[in-house]
């Protein structure tokens, strides 16, 4: 038999890897990787703020993170700076700020490794109440975007003349992606959240023919990537939340060899 924090741990990833997979796939179809990095680094000035103000670190990084965003679009939209040079702004500039506010709050201690990778068997009851009741929410407003969010992927111009809102939905959807952080952030840690959405959507990419069963394929890969990590991180005694990553990143070698198997039978 496991023990408790091993449940709470698979439980954890397992809604966290259900919510990462439809968002995953949105980044990958929308070239938003740097996006979900830039939204990670403000993630730990929301950390540190949380501890500061003795705050809920999910709730404080959720508002620290979609401020990020919002400021984002408000600078596409004012400046000509290309769209990675502000990612590149906003990713190291919050990422400084919040190291800054570390070094005034000398009298809090503070678990660097822990905010950097995770510590998904630390999960906590209230952890586990946080993504259940966010993973879920995230999702039905997914999916009440996806048609306008899904349609300006394919062609902004045209989602627009039949006036699906695209900037809207845009809007929407760089908020979500700060929730999926926020719930997210004490499992796989700062630096390996984004592995975590863009892994297993990159594998499912691979594998689907169909932009639905990519985002099935991308649950999968989510839900397979948190089981096997979490396995390997008991057998061998390594951290858990790098291993769900290198879990990740072993399924997507796999669909590379899926990939040229097929080439092979084509030819």
């Amino acid at each position: 038999m496991f023990d408790d924090f091993f449940i709470r741990a698979l439980v954890a990833g397992l809604g966290i890897a259900i919510v990462t997979g439809p968002l995953g796939c949105f980044i990958i179809w929308r070239r938003l990787s740097y996006f979900g990095d830039t939204l990670a680094h403000s993630a730990l000035l929301g950390v540190t703020l949380a501890y500061s103000l003795e705050f809920n670190i999910a709730l404080s990084v959720f508002i620290i993170s979609s401020f990020i965003a919002l400021i984002l679009i408000d600078l596409q939209k004012r400046t000509n700076l290309p769209g990675d040079a502000l990612l590149g702004l906003l990713a190291h500039s919050s990422l400084a700020i919040g190291l800054v506010v570390i070094g005034f709050l000398s009298f809090i201690r503070f678990d660097i490794m822990g905010l950097l990778f995770g510590d998904i068997l630390a999960v906590t009851i209230d952890d586990l109440l946080i993504i259940g009741i966010g993973g879920p929410l995230i999702l039905l407003i997914l999916k009440l975007i996806w048609k306008s969010l899904f349609a300006s992927t394919v062609n902004y111009e045209l989602a627009e003349a039949e006036g699906l809102k695209p900037d809207r939905a845009k809007a929407i959807f760089t908020i979500l992606m700060a929730g999926v952080i926020a719930i997210s952030i004490k499992m796989v840690g700062l630096l390996l959240i984004t592995g975590m959405l863009i892994i297993p959507a990159a594998m499912a990419r691979n594998v689907s023919s169909s932009p639905q069963s990519m985002v099935i394929y991308s649950i999968l890969g989510g839900l397979l990537s948190v089981m096997l990590g979490l396995f390997v991180s008991l057998e061998f005694n390594t951290s858990s939340g790098p291993s769900i990553i290198a879990a990740a990143l072993f399924l997507f070698i796999l669909s590379l060899l899926k990939i040229k198997q097929s080439i092979k039978l084509k030819n």
